[in-house]
């Protein structure tokens, strides 16, 4: 969404709170375990920091653990791992407010137990150079949660490019581009095109802000000109066919290219339908939306300044009908997974530069209450399966940014992420009650059915009743990533397996 870049972070690293201790054995037992194949009564001991053994129920004894978490009535999902996040990033001089720490202990307390942010290499700075200075920064910070990160290039020479080989064995496998905010972030057709064949042999996935660039400049200044500055006009100076227009052109770069991008924030029908044709011939062309696009609607741009500019975001709100396409695609695999593409700004003193539309910072808050969300509008209305709600927010991400089977796959092995999830616990989604540092919230008022009650992150207990424990700080790791495999040799994850001893 935002077109960032990073610098000196303002946010002191937290002090004086210890690491927390790895639990040596935990068993959650009552629950029912949710893989890529399979929805069943399990029992999973962890030990650790590792899955031992996904078993029958009545199988482990809770004599073998030091603690036993009854996950009777709830499901157990692999712990949510958010591919699209915004922390602790300089946008037009402000900086998000929710650093590494804070932002993923919202995070946890929501069932994310593992993010991909993103590294913005100042001008004329080395790939290489950025890389290391975001991930000092990053642990600086001392994350709750493992995090990520996705390299952001804009028309790159040759010798940026020549430094992906050695980002790939940094852990670094995926790349952002974006196709709008000429001048600042835009990369044109010739430079995506050189990007694409680089990435393309050395398995880098290419994350894809679709928006056309330049012809949005022009709508913009024209409304300006004509005195439409309220930020309802944003969503009119963004139309979707410009949105689907830069979605057929990169799905076909790369197509030229033999690469694999991945658009993000897909926000309404008109961009899906180049990405089903894509799909449906066999080209390596994915996509992720967002839970404001499948709850939120272009209403949400009108009111009031304040109230208004909590909802501006990039590509903009759609109109209602969106949604229901939207969560069709989610459903029928058209679309892989959701993102929060959590990206908060304070509305009292950061978001409003101006009061004029294009003045206002974009971005949304949204890394504690995606899973919430998605199962509350989707499970509980039948829209998508337990299944695919598990795979939007765990597996997919996992499977898409290299991740498997360390994460997002319940099974012996595998990292000890968990989330135990109740679906009928009731939360409120207000600004009092969560953990993010943002003073709005774009869901504000709404209750949602179903909401974690334990959430394990590296064999720790992270979320005990619904709240983040004490002593989360330092946690986190950085996640090195390996590259991805041609879509057509894309294996799947085996099912969980059910050991009887």
């Amino acid at each position: 969404m935002p077109e960032s870049t990073h610098g000196p972070a303002p946010h002191p690293a937290p002090s004086g709170a210890p690491t927390p201790p790895v639990a040596g054995r935990v068993l959650v037992t009552g629950g029912t375990v949710i893989g890529p194949d399979t929805t069943e009564p399990a029992d999973v001991l962890v030990e650790n920091g590792l899955i031992r053994a996904v078993a029958s129920p009545g199988v482990l004894r809770p004599a073998a653990a030091d603690e036993t978490i009854d996950a009777g009535g709830c499901w157990v999902l692999p712990g949510g791992i958010d591919p699209h996040t915004h922390l602790d990033t300089l946008i037009r001089g402000h900086r998000t407010c929710d650093d590494f720490h804070q932002g993923t202990v919202a995070a946890l307390a929501g069932g994310t137990t593992s993010i991909v942010d993103f590294c913005y290499p100042e001008p004329g700075e080395s790939p290489l150079a950025a890389l290391h200075a975001w991930r000092a920064r990053m642990l600086a910070q001392r994350p709750a949660a493992d995090v990520g990160v996705h390299l952001v290039l804009v028309q790159p020479g040759e010798d940026e490019l020549a430094e992906l080989p050695r980002l790939v064995a940094e852990g670094v496998t995926s790349i952002k581009v974006y196709m709008a905010y000429r001048g600042r972030r835009m990369t044109d057709d010739r430079g995506l095109l050189r990007i694409l064949q680089c990435v393309a042999p050395l398995g880098i996935t290419v994350l894809v802000h679709a928006e056309n660039g330049d012809a949005i400049d022009l709508l913009t200044a024209q409304a300006i000109d004509r005195g439409e500055t309220a930020p309802h006009h944003h969503s009119h100076t963004r139309p979707d066919l410009l949105e689907a227009e830069a979605v057929n052109r990169i799905a076909h770069l790369a197509r030229v290219a033999g690469a694999r991008v991945y658009i993000v924030h897909v926000s309404g029908s008109t961009a899906l339908d180049p990405i089903r044709r894509a799909r449906a011939a066999g080209w390596d062309v994915h996509g992720e939306t967002c839970p404001h696009y499948l709850v939120l609607d272009e209403h949400a741009l009108e009111g009031d300044l304040a109230t208004a500019a909590q909802a501006v975001c990039s590509p903009p709100l759609r109109r209602a009908a969106d949604q229901d396409a939207l969560w069709q695609a989610l459903a029928d695999g058209t679309l892989a997974m959701v993102s929060s593409d959590h990206c908060a700004f304070r509305i009292a003193d950061q978001k409003i530069t101006e009061p004029r539309f294009d003045c206002i910072l974009n971005g949304l808050p949204g890394i504690e209450q995606r899973i919430m969300l998605l199962h509350h509008f989707g499970v509980r209305t039948g829209r998508i399966t337990p299944r695919c709600w598990a795979d939007a927010v765990s597996t997919s991400p996992a499977r898409m940014f290299g991740l498997l089977p360390r994460k997002g796959l319940i099974a012996p092995g595998a990292d000890a992420d968990l989330l135990v999830f109740d679906p009928e616990r009731r939360r409120p989604l207000t600004v009092a009650d969560h953990h993010s540092a943002v003073d709005h919230l774009p869901y504000e008022g709404i209750e949602v059915i179903g909401a974690p009650r334990a959430v394990l992150a590296g064999g720790r207990i992270a979320v005990r009743d619904g709240r983040p424990v004490p002593g989360l700080a330092g946690g986190g790791r950085f996640l090195a990533r390996t590259p991805s495999v041609p879509h057509a040799e894309e294996p799947r994850p085996a099912a969980p397996v059910l050991q009887t001893t």
